[in-house]
């Protein structure tokens, strides 16, 4: 194909964009995603698989999806009165929000570092993107992210709650002032994806906040690879962002799987549960490592900084251990690692190569 055609019929900014990588990790301890490591139990994988040999896949989804609305609502908090909309994943909640609110000179603001699909997403749907350092110890700076609302009043103002890629839980005062100075000039959407973990939530605060959008996934619980997400708010905004979300978006399979294991969340619960204990073993571990510096984590990963973090994310590689990288994702994260928490198997796996690894390195 010809340049000159690409050139044509491609947006600038897109050429210019690279493609979101996801690395290969075969063979690998993988800890470079937040996956949960547990799988279901051998008796509820034999009755998930008959459930989704029943599902009939010539048909298209039923696209009110009414059923799992419900139980995600009865069984993950919604408050009563409130409805969710799906997404496959939160990644198209966020491009669903973008497009929907793409007005003229609109914006869209969030603290860095934070979820990249924020800046991407608005980006993409021509909405100006405003990033809002953190501290130096990446807690929220609230009189510089005050000023920014006042000045650039976004359409659009993100949240992580906890933090990805910092593992930090924002005071709930702090957002309660960012809702209070947005007020009925943008929404506040504050991403919980790793509610499990921090164990806080804004959920049950909905019908306090006309302009507050809570956004979580499924992904984070155990369920990944069914890519589903899910937003609650007031109903007037959800029958807004309704318009723009395609009608077919969940699949009948994913659809069946998450309606199946939603009925048996004790599992997730208690899955849940370990990665709490594991994360504050592991974050224990590290701290006594004298080159690692452990910055504090409500989510299901740990944060860490150390000297030639290049050097040792390649050492880990070596030894068959796949971390994050993060120091090229922000300034603030110079010589940072981003490491999951995992089972006590592949904890004690990652500490071993990491000591040996900083042995090398440092």
């Amino acid at each position: 194909m010809s340049k000159s055609l690409i050139e044509r019929i491609i947006r600038a900014d897109v050429r210019a964009q690279s493609v979101y990588a996801v690395p290969d990790a075969s063979g690998l301890v993988k800890l470079d995603a937040m996956e949960n490591p547990y799988t279901l139990s051998p008796a509820l994988r034999e009755e998930l698989g008959q459930r989704l040999a029943a599902v009939a896949l010539n048909r298209y989804p039923v696209p009110s999806y009414v059923h799992l609305k419900q139980q995600i609502c009865r069984h993950l908090g919604v408050p009563t009165g409130f409805d969710v909309m799906l997404g496959n994943g939160s990644d198209e909640l966020i491009s669903i929000l973008s497009l929907a609110c793409t007005q003229p000179g609109a914006k869209v603001l969030a603290p860095e570092p934070g979820f990249v699909m924020y800046q991407i997403s608005a980006r993409l749907a021509g909405l100006e993107y405003v990033g809002v350092p953190l501290r130096p110890d990446f807690t929220l700076d609230l009189v510089a992210l005050l000023a920014a609302i006042t000045e650039h009043r976004p359409a659009i103002t993100y949240l992580a709650y906890p933090n990805n890629p910092t593992g930090t839980l924002y005071e709930a005062a702090d957002i309660e002032a960012i809702l209070q100075v947005v007020g009925d000039t943008g929404i506040v959407v504050l991403d919980e994806a790793y509610q499990p973990f921090a164990q806080e939530s804004f959920m049950s605060r909905l019908p306090e906040f006309d302009n507050l959008v809570v956004m979580r996934t499924v992904s984070k619980l155990g369920l990944a690879g069914i890519r589903l997400g899910y937003m609650a708010a007031n109903a007037a905004l959800l029958q807004e962002f309704d318009k723009v979300r395609p009608p077919y978006n969940i699949n009948v399979l994913t659809q069946a799987a998450a309606e199946f294991i939603l009925d048996h969340s004790v599992e997730l619960e208690r899955q849940a549960g370990a990665l709490r204990m594991a994360r504050a073993a592991l974050a224990g571990a590290l701290a006594e490592f004298d080159s690692v510096e452990v910055f504090p984590s409500a989510a299901n990963f740990l944060l860490i900084r150390l000297a030639n973090a290049d050097k040792v994310f390649v050492g880990l590689l070596q030894r068959g251990v796949l971390v994050k990288n993060a120091g090229k994702m922000h300034p603030l994260l110079q010589n940072c690692l981003r490491v999951t928490v995992s089972t006590p198997e592949e904890n004690a796996i990652f500490l071993a190569a990491l000591k040996e690894t900083v042995q090398v390195a440092i």
